[in-house]
């Protein structure tokens, strides 16, 4: 009877010291694994790549890593949702960044409606370079507000009608204005007279019936194909201007040659007119017949009804003979 009990209990004696074993016996095959090794024991599994997640929650981000203080903890929700860093040494509200982050355009509206560098916004519809100012083609009816420091402005193949008084008010800088084809028909009188430096005064292709006052220092007076009579020139109008070196008159309305004419001119085109008489004193002192004119070497009359064989004593004191009709 003894024994068959000694029997039925033995079965359970057995199993106690298995499973107090199993601890030492999991201890030294822990030991045993490396950390090169590509899996781990874990509980009753051996943790490998086919049973990974079994054993693992990967959800369970914040119970597997668990840096303490070393990094600001980050709660994550979806991919989508923005997300949301608080950092230990922050104290205010925490910031919330977009999983989408949006990018502002730069935009030229500040520039157009602020003005220029200089006050003014010509610059913004023409090109401004150093001290010149290019506004060609640029749809102009009138003579924009100019940069004080402006000295060369170029203002061709525009619609601009008039140039009035008040168009280079305080320019004093300017030495050159070109309004090649435009539409002017009239320059008022104080519109260039205190421009002191202006050396060159380019308005072919236009519609100009008169001159205005000139400046004293122009070298260059560039009229040619407008609808300038002799009637629009005041007498004596070159006179004054001692340094005049080029007067570009063809193709207008004129019927006698201007003057008198400066001493420093050099060329004088008066082609495509409609002169057909001068006077013995055009080029020539008839008086002082020891006067000479050795600049002038370049006087046109070529397409006037003038028969230039029939004022011999105009041509005296000219280095050269000007150039049309002889007989």
């Amino acid at each position: 009877m003894k024994l068959l009990a000694f029997l039925s209990l033995l079965p359970l004696v057995l199993l106690e010291a298995g499973t107090a074993s199993l601890p030492k016996e999991r201890k030294r095959r822990d030991q045993t694994l490396g950390e090169d090794d590509s899996y781990a024991v874990l509980g009753d599994y051996v943790l490998g790549l086919d049973n990974y997640d079994e054993v693992i929650d990967l959800s369970d981000y914040e119970g597997l890593m668990d840096y303490g203080d070393q990094l600001p903890k980050v709660k994550v929700a979806t991919l989508a949702a923005p997300t949301e860093i608080t950092s230990p040494q922050s104290t205010g509200t925490p910031r919330t960044l977009s999983s989408k982050p949006t990018m502002t355009r730069p935009t030229t509206l500040g520039l157009l409606d602020s003005p220029s560098s200089h006050g003014l916004p010509t610059c913004l519809v023409c090109v401004c370079l150093g001290s010149s100012v290019y506004c060609d083609e640029a749809d102009l009816e009138s003579i924009p507000p100019l940069p004080k420091t402006t000295a060369y402005l170029y203002a061709r193949f525009n619609r601009i009608r008039q140039i009035r008084a008040r168009d280079f008010e305080g320019l004093t800088k300017l030495k050159r204005i070109d309004l090649s084809s435009n539409s002017i028909s009239s320059i008022d009188d104080d519109a260039l007279r205190l421009l002191h430096v202006l050396r060159e005064l380019i308005l072919p292709e236009n519609q100009l019936t008169a001159l205005p006052v000139l400046p004293p220092a122009i070298e260059v007076l560039d009229v040619r194909l407008n609808r300038l009579q002799s009637s629009g020139i005041q007498p004596g109008a070159f006179r004054a201007l001692e340094k005049l070196q080029s007067l570009y008159l063809a193709d207008n309305l004129l019927d006698s040659i201007p003057g008198p004419l400066p001493a420093s001119l050099r060329s004088l085109h008066l082609q495509n007119n409609m002169i057909e008489t001068m006077q013995s004193d055009a080029f020539c002192d008839t008086e002082e017949h020891k006067h000479s004119r050795r600049r002038l070497e370049d006087i046109r009359l070529d397409g006037n009804p003038i028969n230039l064989g029939l004022f011999p004593s105009a041509y005296f004191c000219l280095p050269r003979l000007p150039t049309g009709r002889c007989c």
